[in-house]
């Protein structure tokens, strides 16, 4: 009976077996939001601290999981560097975040301190498996444009880039200068190939600040360009110019950083273990040749010029500048915003009263981030002390002008030294306005002379003012664009408040020291005193009352420039031309004869605006057109 009941028993378990197998699912379906299921493809271990779908796929093929792999780390990529099982593609990608994994399981250094060695070792790893997924596998970069996975990877190697480099730069002060190659964590560092050129020309930046951890406040958009390599900023080394040199080369530069690994096969790079690094300029490169393959290099144009912008002290130094006090800037400097470069043309931007080049600071960003801008202009900030009087200025900005020109292009025969074009702000645009300009004899009757002075006077007189009443027009430029600028004064300068701030701001001493002598040459011969000689500061100059502006305002402009204006318009009450910006008039700022107007809802700050900036964009690209159409 037992037996019985035992054999019973048995038969009812298989059956149940039986029945489980053919009623069970052996796979369940569930749903996730689409959101869901992208941030969970597209997740990895840079972004979510996890390994990727790909990855995770290639261990289960090889009977291995994330985490038995943290657990015997050597075991598991040596399973994966030589299982038949998987193909290269799929054994390299996994390999380059394995050892991604790997270096961030090292630990981030303390502050001050820097990267151990296994660290290093694992983020050239992880480089070099990247490298080689890329560039010596049986299909091309090209022919995995579509694929997520290819994207993933350069991911890890521009993230193990950026580590790498940050790393070889921290040991080149321990280096001789003459160093060809030297030995770290076990690799053959070979001595970098470089076209950045440094201001001063250093051969080695002060500070090297990886461009992704950097987040900007004031500035709208980063620009960026998606390629291979990771992006830097470069700081050179503090250098003091000439005093009589007006041009200053940029001190921040955008540099690209790219590892390439020795070997022609895929067998030798994976045995290698000698690097190099390319650092490229991106204002020069769009392309970089690696593994015999021509392929696009990233860049940021953006933060170079923010981390410049965001040390620079402009906002203060501009005050004291205005007030003529210490620490402000007593003569016009250019200012390069990339390496002079003759090929490409030159867009010249004057700030305004109390003003800076941060003025300009999302309207040269966003003409730079414009590629073909970028490809064919680069910017020259003008930054002068705006406590002269504009003739004053208009004559020593004249001055560093021509004396950068003729640094960088003594023949004259360069791109950059034909088609500038200005770009004014304010008073800014008074003086680009004059700078294009012509004078003759049309300005001398506002210097009060007494009749009964000598002829010999009369000449010392006028030969001392001369370089600032009579001026011809830049023969480099070609285009101006005039943005919210009193060309005939504004009522506003004769305001409580603007009068208050004018008797705050001191006039150069070189100035004070000019009047003083012209009013000794304005005596007459037995030493009386002729009549008053004034010279207005710069809110004074801005008065629609004002001798010299009301003057210059008839000036003709040089027939062979085009010229725009933009302007503001601030609750408005009526037809355009009753209308200002809350500063100036636009009957100031209109100019017959415009190629174009265009009229914007804004205060004084016009040129900060996106309607402002779009408009910039749209001349230069006249421009250009107008430059292609004389040189087809």
């Amino acid at each position: 009976m037992r037996n019985g009941t035992q054999v019973w028993i048995v038969r009812c378990a298989v059956l149940a077996a039986l029945l489980c197998l053919n009623a069970c699912a052996m796979v369940g379906v569930s749903r996730v939001k689409s959101n869901e299921a992208i941030n969970e493809r597209r997740a990895d271990v840079i972004g979510g601290g996890r390994l990727s779908d790909s990855t995770v796929q290639a261990l289960n093929v090889v009977a291995l999981t994330a985490s038995s792999c943290e657990k015997a780390f050597a075991d598991c990529t040596q399973t994966v560097a030589g299982s038949p099982g998987l193909d290269d593609e799929q054994r390299l990608s996994a390999l380059a975040e394995l050892w991604l994994g790997r270096a961030a399981k090292a630990g981030r250094p303390k502050a001050g301190a820097s990267m151990d060695d296994v660290a290093l070792d694992a983020y050239l790893q992880a480089a070099r498996y990247a490298y080689a997924y890329l560039f010596y596998t049986a299909r091309a970069p090209a022919d995995r444009a579509f694929e997520l996975r290819q994207v993933q990877v350069i991911g890890f190697y521009n993230f193990a880039v950026q580590h790498t480099v940050t790393r070889f730069f921290e040991e080149l002060p321990h280096l001789d200068p003459r160093w060809t190659r030297t030995t770290l964590a076990g690799w053959t560092v070979l001595r970098p190939q470089s076209d950045v050129h440094l201001a001063g020309g250093a051969q080695v930046p002060s500070e090297l600040i990886p461009a992704a951890s950097l987040r900007f406040n004031g500035l709208r958009n980063v620009y960026r360009r998606d390629g291979f390599g990771s992006d830097f900023v470069a700081v050179a080394p503090p250098d003091t110019p000439a005093k009589d040199v007006p041009w200053r080369d940029p001190d921040y530069m955008s540099l690209t950083g790219a590892l390439v690994f020795g070997g022609d096969t895929l067998e030798q790079v994976l045995a290698t273990k000698e690097v190099r690094l390319l650092a490229k300029d991106p204002y020069r490169d769009d392309t970089v040749t690696v593994g015999g393959r021509v392929v696009p290099l990233g860049a940021n144009f953006t933060a170079a010029y923010g981390v410049w912008l965001a040390r620079s002290g402009f906002a203060s130094q501009s005050i004291r500048s205005l007030l003529g006090r210490e620490g402000g800037i007593k003569t016009p400097r250019v200012l390069l915003m990339q390496p002079y470069d003759p090929d490409r043309m030159v867009v010249v931007m004057l700030h305004g009263l109390a003003s800076s080049p941060e003025a300009w600071i999302n309207v040269a960003n966003e003409v730079m981030g414009d590629e073909e801008l970028r490809r064919n202009y680069q910017v020259w900030e003008v930054y002068y002390p705006t406590n002269a009087p504009v003739a004053v200025n208009l004559l020593n900005i004249r001055k560093a002008l021509d004396a950068t020109l003729k640094h960088f292009d003594p023949s004259g025969q360069a791109r950059a030294s034909r088609n500038m074009v200005l770009v004014g702000h304010s008073m800014g645009g008074v003086i680009a306005r004059l700078l294009v300009s012509s004078s003759g004899d049309k300005l001398w009757d506002i210097v009060p002379l007494r009749a009964d002075l000598s002829p010999a006077k009369r000449a010392r007189v006028r030969q001392r003012l001369a370089p600032y009443l009579q001026f011809t027009p830049m023969p480099q430029v070609t285009r101006a664009v005039f943005l919210a600028s009193p060309h005939r004064g504004t009522p506003y300068a004769q305001h409580r408040l603007a009068r208050w701030i004018g008797e705050l701001i001191r006039l150069p001493v070189t100035v004070l020291k000019e009047v003083a002598s012209l009013s000794e040459l304005l005596k007459d011969d037995s030493g009386k005193q002729g009549p008053a000689l004034h010279v207005s500061n710069s809110i004074g100059n801005l008065s629609d009352t004002d001798p010299f502006i009301t003057a210059t305002a008839k000036l003709p402009i040089s027939p062979r420039v085009h010229y725009h204006t933009i302007v503001g318009v601030y609750k408005p009450k009526g037809p355009l031309p009753t209308t200002s910006d809350g500063v100036v008039p636009y009957s100031s700022a209109h100019l017959d004869g415009a190629d174009s107007e265009l009229a914007i809802p804004s205060w004084h700050s016009v040129q900060e605006t996106p309607a402002a900036i779009l408009e910039l964009r749209r001349i230069l690209r006249v421009q250009l057109e107008a430059v292609k159409g004389e040189n087809p």
